[in-house]
């Protein structure tokens, strides 16, 4: 079984965000950079897959510039076999599908993993694109992922409940909790990560589709008012010409 495992270079959580002066890009200056949480579940899931199996291989993609490299280390030292970069910035959602798809096609990979959508921009979009590219079945968002020979089953979140489904490999999912515990890399994982393959190619296709025209940070939150428990008049005044609730 050959798995690949799609990661994304995000900021940190505890980031404070900030932009260009012309409000057309992120600003790295003093960033901290992690592999995107929902891809760890993914990540750690084809790895326990993999393990439990006794045998196949787990690829972790990326599509990024050199500096995505470190948190790549990173993936290999949880665990994974080896790594692919596209040498590209994931311009947009489209651009990132294409390049995955075209990996994912070369290598003949068996099962597509991803998280449900980065923690930067929140698309929700690239994993049906994948699947649509490659024509295959994708599933999406997954909180679990079994493994019977060809055939996975897997559990996915719906409104007000779940959807249990099973699919013939080759397949796309979307990961999020709970489908495992995001492994921690220990000291073997960082010693033998060092010598695992790391494959830089260039992207293929068209370049994106689209653009930002800005960014803008929300509005700073105002001010708390106190209202005296006995005017309720002024209460719901201020809720709806103000607050806009009600």
């Amino acid at each position: 079984m050959k798995f690949l495992v799609c990661i994304s270079n995000v900021p940190d959580t505890t980031t404070k965000i900030t932009f260009t002066p012309d409000n057309k890009e992120f600003n790295k200056a003093g960033v901290q950079f992690v592999i995107n949480p929902w891809d760890e579940y993914a990540l750690t899931r084809a790895i326990e897959l993999k393990e439990a199996a006794g045998s196949g291989t787990v690829t972790v993609l990326n599509v990024g510039e050199a500096d995505t490299e470190p948190n790549i280390r990173k993936a290999l030292a949880i665990g994974a076999d080896d790594a692919i970069r596209v040498n590209a910035a994931p311009q947009d959602a489209y651009f990132v599908a294409e390049q995955i798809a075209a990996i994912a096609k070369e290598g003949a990979y068996d099962v597509i993993l991803m998280g449900k959508e980065s923690i930067d921009y929140n698309g929700f979009q690239v994993h049906g694109m994948v699947g649509e590219m490659l024509g295959i079945p994708t599933v999406a968002p997954a909180m679990k992922l079994d493994m019977s020979g060809n055939t996975a089953t897997l559990e996915r979140e719906i409104e007000g409940g779940k959807e249990i489904v099973s699919v013939n490999t080759p397949f796309v999912a979307s990961c999020q909790q709970p489908m495992c515990e995001p492994r921690i890399p220990n000291m073997r994982g960082i010693m033998t990560a060092r010598t695992k393959p790391l494959k830089v190619v260039e992207p293929v296709g068209e370049p994106a589709r689209t653009k930002v025209a800005e960014f803008a940070l929300p509005p700073k939150k105002q001010g708390v008012k106190l209202i005296d428990a006995e005017n309720a008049g002024e209460l719901i005044k201020l809720l709806r010409n103000e607050a806009k609730v009600i």
